[in-house]
């Protein structure tokens, strides 16, 4: 289910994103690129969670 959260707000955040510029460049926006590049943000961060040890948050 984290996987789904993930790629679903990545989607939603790049493709605002990509709307944005695409309006403020004045180039017509394309949301094909805007999914590509949310999945390839999905994967980064997915292979981050997976790198980053899982350790117990210490309190000092």
């Amino acid at each position: 289910m984290q996987y789904i959260g993930t790629l679903f707000w990545s989607v939603l955040i790049i493709s605002m994103l990509n709307y944005v510029v695409s309006a403020v460049q004045n180039v017509p926006f394309d949301f094909p690129i805007g999914l590509v590049m949310a999945v390839a943000v999905t994967v980064l961060i997915i292979v981050m969670d997976a790198i980053i040890p899982k350790e117990a948050a210490k309190e000092y």
